[in-house]
């Protein structure tokens, strides 16, 4: 299940047990109770900064020392196929060409609607403006299709050939930057510390569901989903098997990519199953709302969505499965997430423009995972404990994570998600200003009297639909998917160094599993079991990243 390929992986340690002697030999990651004795003493704070939608490739393809770069793909490693299996004769044009929108940088003009660069052969390539030059940084792109079921086609069993196939931006997703050596201050911090070249997006698709996956390893359940407001939302795969991979296209749909953009229907919700326990369940596997302010939906005087109203089909009930906070709590160890606009969002919960538009700030609902959870609900003292603002841009005295961060009072685990403008994703916000921003909250995390025992990862959700070469190993039906840019900086990083252990998402919550001496969460060990049943070694945890002598 899940359409991704079978590989053998390299891996780290999985949850807080001492790993087995093949997973430590296959790795070379420090093992045993000595090492989780020094590793418990050092690191006393893990922050996970967490950005949005690009792949590996599309920034950091030619990073000096990665494994597998992609000035050396060869044909068999990148050629794209249509639809049917045949070979693309070219890159199809881009509906609605690079940008949305007119665009000045630099006193260079960049207009809307148009394609700079034509009749593209069917290959990856460097984007490039009007003129010939370097596509900026700064620029707003076009968006891209980076959904469940289209990711798993387009990985296409780890051949990574139909990127093209199923997109919605045709040939966009073969794109990358040629300008991030000197222009992506990540590149520096990434060459100071460790770039992890082998890190896969947690789970396939958006960003919903990856948001998701970082805080529980598992999708949000929806129970008794053909009885409810939310039916309308059930995919059709091609088998018509809840596990199926296969979008089933409409019959409208152009059969190649030369002639058009895929058409499906719905699918945020997989088709129904029946659980061992006896319930009918779906999963929610792309974006649907939360069940609290901040969302989209008037809320009830409890507030919470009425969830008998066909209008608030899109938003998924309160979650009771167990998240990280949930292990973290039961172990009395502190974290919360800081939202950036969050406080500012809330305020604005049901305010309209005069067009009678919603006033949307730079904040994305569904990027708040813990916003789903019923034990983090309207009310609770969790809620006000562990769900913070992190307010707006780089000003210290409005950024509640910048002004925590310099001051000492980060809690032992972190998450900081930066507001929209801010998180790099293509169609509303540039790379530029996102590279800019984490950078600056790095310097803030330095200057930290918490940095001597601090671990940062710098992450993306998922690649936003660009295209990767390097095939996702095999996990189990939810992920992984494609290959994103990790970072790892910390006192205790290896200087200069590319990791190249396999890691997901889920990484991050084996590290804080075994900083903190937790219990694993259920989707953890059960992708880290289906890996070892195939003779997999299971995912790294980043310690391989760090030198704790």
């Amino acid at each position: 299940m899940g359409g991704a390929a079978a590989m053998a992986v390299g891996a780290g340690l999985a949850g807080c047990a001492s790993p087995q002697s093949r997973e430590s030999a296959v790795t070379g990651v420090a093992a045993g109770p000595e090492f989780d004795r020094s590793l418990r003493s050092k690191v006393k704070t893990v922050v996970v900064i967490y950005a949005e939608n690009r792949s590996f490739n599309n920034l950091f393809g030619d990073f000096p020392g990665v494994e597998r770069p992609l000035a050396a793909v060869k044909p068999e490693d990148y050629t794209q196929r249509d639809r049917d299996g045949s070979v693309l004769p070219k890159l199809p044009a881009v509906p609605g060409g690079w940008l949305l929108k007119d665009q000045t940088v630099d006193g260079v003009s960049y207009k809307a609607g148009q394609q700079y660069q034509t009749n593209l052969p069917n290959a990856p390539f460097a984007l490039k403006g009007p003129h010939g030059e370097n596509l900026p940084l700064s620029l707003v792109t076009h968006d891209l299709w980076h959904v469940f079921y289209q990711n798993q086609m387009q990985i296409n069993g780890g051949k990574n050939d139909k990127f093209v196939a199923w997109a919605d931006s045709a040939g966009f997703t073969m794109g990358h930057y040629a300008n991030t050596s000197y222009d992506l201050r990540m590149w520096d911090l990434a060459s100071e510390y460790v770039l992890c070249d082998n890190f896969f997006q947690g789970a396939f698709g958006g960003s919903f569901l990856n948001h998701q996956y970082l805080i529980a390893a598992t999708p949000p359940v929806y129970a008794d989903p053909a009885g409810s407001i939310a039916k309308f939302q059930i995919a059709t795969t091609v088998s018509g098997r809840p596990d199926d991979p296969n979008l089933k296209p409409l019959e409208v749909s152009p059969r190649s990519a030369m002639e058009g953009i895929p058409k499906f229907g719905p699918s945020a919700l997989t088709p129904p199953e029946t659980l061992a326990s006896g319930r009918t369940v779906s999963y929610a596997v792309n974006t649907m709302m939360p069940p609290f302010a901040p969302t989209i939906y008037p809320l009830k005087a409890d507030g919470v969505v009425d969830f008998t109203l066909d209008s608030n089909a899109m938003a998924v009930p309160p979650q009771t499965h167990e998240h990280i906070g949930d292990k973290l709590d039961k172990r009395g160890v502190g974290w919360a997430w800081y939202a950036g606009a969050f406080q500012q969002t809330l305020e604005m919960h049901g305010k309209n423009l005069t067009d009678g538009t919603p006033v949307i700030p730079n904040f994305q609902y569904h990027h708040q995972p813990f916003n789903y959870f019923a034990n983090l609900g309207p009310g609770t003292a969790s809620r006000a404990q562990h769900l913070r603002d992190g307010g707006l841009g780089d000003d210290e005295s409005t950024n509640r994570f910048l002004a925590d961060a310099r001051a000492g009072r980060l809690p032992a685990v972190t998450f900081y998600k930066p507001q929209g403008n801010l998180n790099m994703h293509a169609g509303y916000a540039d790379v530029a200003s996102g590279d800019r921003h984490i950078v600056h909250a790095v310097k803030a995390l330095r200057a930290s009297p918490q940095w001597e025992n601090m671990v940062v990862v710098i992450t993306v959700d998922e690649n936003g639909g660009w295209w990767d070469h390097v095939a996702p190993p095999k996990g189990d039906r939810w992920g992984p998917g494609t290959r994103v840019p990790a970072i790892v900086v910390s006192p205790f990083a290896k200087k200069g160094y590319v990791d190249h252990t396999i890691y997901d998402t889920a990484s991050i919550l084996r590290l804080v599993t075994r900083v903190y001496d937790l219990e694993p969460l259920d989707g953890v060990r059960s992708r880290d079991e289906a890996m070892r049943a195939r003779g997999q070694a299971p995912m790294g945890d980043l310690t391989n990243a760090l030198n704790l002598a």
